[in-house]
């Protein structure tokens, strides 16, 4: 009899030690009720409550997700699109979130659709497709001033879909396929014409270069003619120089000049011409052989002066003096 009184007082304390005696994760925390009402809140750990007097409610502080099911909203232009969002949040206080929410997933669930209507409500269609950025941001921004009594923070929200109907799909499918082709179009006329503007660039500038050319060459060629004139006629110059320095140096006798004028007409009549114009005047020449007779005598004169050749076809007629 004594050891079953024992054992019953032994399973009692057991009992009474599994229930006074609870343990948190490092995730949770605690809210005790002591008689129905709330007596404190108890971090991570051990804790050590009054069995059937006090009870406590464990609240996870982890991130959680609340997935928004799928809906119907009509955009500003009158189009019907299918939205749905994924809500990120955390709890911040234990004592708001166990009394101020009774369904904490259905409450933040209905109000993440009401104001998701509102938003893409305001937006069209276009603007709804490339707008999710500014919902997530917008949205989330409304649940997190509306949980903040919930004892909760609405860390981020995200877009999973936005989805037109199948008509407008289609629409919008040819719409960009048709803005495709006009980009090709005018990305392949506009290669065309940078293509005509450079090669017609690249004739001007061949062009201008053998322009530029044949002007080098047609002067490089002008500078050697002329260079080649300038020295023909310093060494003619040079040499009549020479010439006449030498004939002066000589001091040659009006004897030596005559001669030299007779042999000058005799390769003058030795020709293919029949008729001879002497560039000199009458009364010189008539003077230059009247003193060339005083000295070889007039017979030696007529046999230099007309040639057997000249007195057979060649007739020498010296030009009047003015």
């Amino acid at each position: 009899m004594d050891y079953l009184l024992l054992f019953v007082i032994f399973i009692v304390v057991i009992v009474l030690a599994a229930k006074a005696a609870k343990i948190l994760r490092p995730y949770e925390k605690g809210v005790v009720e002591r008689l129905g009402k709330y007596q404190r809140t108890v971090e991570s750990g051990l804790v050590i409550i009054v069995p059937f007097i006090e009870t406590i409610r464990k609240v996870d502080l982890r991130e959680q997700v609340v997935d928004v099911p799928p809906q119907e909203v009509i955009t500003k232009d009158n189009t019907v699109v299918i939205v749905d969002c994924v809500i990120f949040y955390e709890v911040v206080d234990p004592f708001n979130a166990v009394y101020n929410v009774v369904n904490f997933y259905q409450a933040i669930t209905k109000l993440a659709q009401t104001n998701l209507r509102n938003i893409v409500g305001d937006l069209e269609l276009d603007q709804t497709l490339t707008s999710r950025e500014m919902i997530n941001t917008h949205l989330r921004e409304v649940l997190d001033g509306a949980t903040d009594k919930w004892g909760t923070r609405v860390v981020r929200v995200e877009i999973q879909r936005i989805e037109p109907p199948k008509d407008i799909v289609d629409a919008m499918s040819k719409q960009m396929k048709a803005e495709r082709m006009k980009r090709a179009s005018i990305l392949e006329a506009e290669g065309y014409k940078q293509s005509e503007i450079k090669r017609a660039e690249g004739d001007k500038q061949a062009a201008i270069l053998e322009s530029e050319g044949q002007a080098e060459a047609i002067k490089k060629v002008a500078d050697a003619n002329k260079y080649q004139e300038i020295a023909i006629a310093e060494g003619e110059a040079t040499a009549n120089v020479s010439v006449y320095q030498s004939i002066h140096e000589g001091n040659p006798t009006n004897d030596l000049i005559a001669i030299k004028y007779l042999e000058a007409l005799e390769k003058i009549a030795d020709g293919n011409s029949t008729k001879i114009f002497l560039p000199a005047e009458v009364s010189g020449i008539l003077g230059s052989i009247g003193g060339i007779s005083e000295l070889f005598g007039e017979d030696n004169l007529n046999k230099k002066v007309i040639p057997k050749e000249v007195k057979k076809e060649r007739i020498i007629t010296p030009p009047t003096a003015e």
